[in-house]
């Protein structure tokens, strides 16, 4: 989107507030009020602006990943005390189980006060005007998205409500919540444009692709897997819009292919203007000059295949381990910086990044660098400003997802055949960089069963995805959290053991849903009763 609009975000927020707590029938000229903001032609847009803005956190995209058994996070306050969650040490009162439920309903608001308001707004055209009310509802629908992840039942809020009807509303069952989703994308889906049809100051806007994804996202983690095939069919036959793979998968995350082709739903950022600081807690400590905040764990860096498509496990792998990283899925390269490993740094220059201990700043026996002896790589940003601020777009969904997740609908329901094979993940593996047969080939995997499919396709996403937000909803809503995120994270191999950097704790009759925040309840009895266990 155009810098302009970002340029308004803070003073429409900053209007909206005030307006929001005076109710004054009149105020003073020099102030907008409730009265005067919508008066203005470009009231609907500035409004708009600030729903987008809030839409989702660079913090929650990052640090997502370190309640999963991707990575962890050795700070006791990042990421909204994500460390005490993945220890199973947390509740009501912690800040990301408080401040998760605080930000979406304060998206939700401003949603709801937009479409309260809009018909205000003074010559604001017919058209525009039913495509900003379908992007927020889009953005109204995807809050409530992660809220029924995190939480279950929730209050539904479809409209505006006082001040004190908010001490009063109790929660709404989630099948109920998802039902509204889902009628919701569907209603809005016809007035939204296709990427393409958007010019090139609107690009990062809501699409009609971006509605049937999350869709085809909300069907699939409710194991509706034959609707969300065929959500997914559609989006891959091209019915809301034309999307493909980018043709690198490295390229991807750069700051110069932003919204390239394989882009379905962006958190926009504009450097100087909008940018997020995060990639300073996972890259190597030398370049992220801070205490390095988020590190990846071995238990993912195995997962990744080798170039033959088999798993290092596998007796014909060929993996050494000895030498772990040769032969391995050129993805790992891509994403994850580890003993060895050749980077770029800011200032041009191309470094050897050295982990293991006593090699150095970034070594894990150093206080302030990577506890697992690896950092990320993907979404490193060599534009970004000397203090790591950086304007690259997040992706919250993108067309290998499509592919991955169709792939999985058509897997749970034995339906994973060559052709489906062929055109989701040895797509995805060539794009990848995979040249032998033996991992492109559905006839090397023709004969393993389809549970073992199954694993093929969810490990498949687990290298695919890292770093990219999805592995803690998959892990949850696949019911293996418990085995993954129980004892023992693991670092890089030191003499004959991996370092322990982490001990992790989650009880599957608790922990698969998060406690209503306790400050809420304090407030609005009728939230209660709350999750099972807490």
């Amino acid at each position: 989107m155009r810098i302009s609009k970002y340029c308004s975000i803070v003073l429409g927020a900053l209007l909206l507030g005030t307006a929001g707590c005076k109710k004054l029938d009149l105020g003073p000229s020099y102030q907008d009020t409730d009265l005067t903001f919508w008066e203005k032609p470009d009231a609907a847009e500035n409004s708009l602006n600030n729903v987008y803005a809030g839409m989702y956190s660079s913090d929650y995209f990052f640090f997502n990943e370190s309640l999963s058994d991707n990575a962890f996070s050795s700070s006791s306050v990042n990421g909204g005390q994500a460390q005490s969650i993945a220890a199973g040490a947390y509740d009501g009162r912690t800040n990301r189980v408080a401040g998760e439920w605080a930000f979406h309903f304060g998206g939700i608001r401003n949603v709801n006060n937009l479409l309260a308001n809009i018909d205000k707004v003074p010559g604001l055209d017919g058209g525009l005007k039913s495509r900003y009310i379908a992007e927020a509802r889009f953005v109204r629908a995807y809050h409530y998205f992660h809220l029924v992840n995190w939480y279950g039942n929730v209050p539904l809020i479809k409209n505006e409500i006082s001040y004190e009807e908010s001490f009063r509303i109790a929660r709404s069952p989630k099948a109920e919540v998802v039902n509204y989703v889902l009628t919701e994308l569907d209603e809005i889906v016809g007035a939204l444009p296709a990427k393409a049809e958007y010019p090139e100051t609107d690009k990062g806007r809501i699409t009609k692709g971006a509605a049937a994804a999350l869709k085809a996202k909300v069907l699939l983690y409710e194991s509706k897997w034959n609707d969300a095939a065929s959500v997914l069919e559609q989006i891959m036959n091209g019915t809301y819009g034309t999307y493909t793979l980018f043709n690198s998968y490295a390229g991807l995350f750069e700051a110069q292919n932003e919204n390239n082709s394989e882009v379905i739903l962006n958190l926009e950022f504009v450097p100087v203007h909008r940018t997020h600081s995060m990639q300073r807690f996972f890259i190597p400590f030398t370049e992220g000059t801070l205490i390095s905040g988020m590190a990846p764990s071995q238990s993912l860096v195995d997962d990744f295949i080798m170039t033959n498509g088999k798993g290092i496990n596998d007796a014909q792998s060929g993996y050494d381990a000895n030498d772990p990283f040769h032969n391995r899925d050129p993805r790992l390269e891509a994403s994850i910086i580890h003993d060895g490993s050749s980077f770029m740094t800011k200032r041009g220059e191309t470094v050897t990044i050295r982990t293991a201990p006593g090699t150095g700043d970034n070594a894990l026996d150093k206080a302030d660098a990577s506890k697992t002896g690896y950092y990320f790589r993907k979404y490193y940003d060599r534009t970004a400003d000397g203090n790591n601020n950086s304007g690259l777009n997040l992706i919250l969904i993108r067309y290998a997802d499509v592919l991955l997740m169709y792939a999985e609908a058509k897997a749970m329901q034995n339906q994973l055949d060559e052709a489906t094979w062929n055109k989701t993940i040895r797509l995805i593996r060539q794009r990848a960089g995979f040249t032998d047969p033996a991992a492109l080939n559905f006839s090397a995997y023709a004969g393993v069963g389809n549970a073992a499919l199954v694993n093929i396709v969810r490990r498949e996403r687990r290298c695919e995805m890292a770093l990219e937000s999805d592995r803690v909803f998959d892990i949850r809503r696949w019911k293996i959290a418990e085995a993954v995120m129980n004892g023992p994270l693991y670092g890089m191999k030191v003499g004959n053991a991996n370092v322990v950097a982490d001990r992790r704790v989650f009880n599957a009759a608790k922990h698969y849903l998060w406690p209503v925040p306790q400050a809420d309840i304090d407030m609005n009895q009728n939230l209660l009763p709350n999750n099972p266990n807490w």
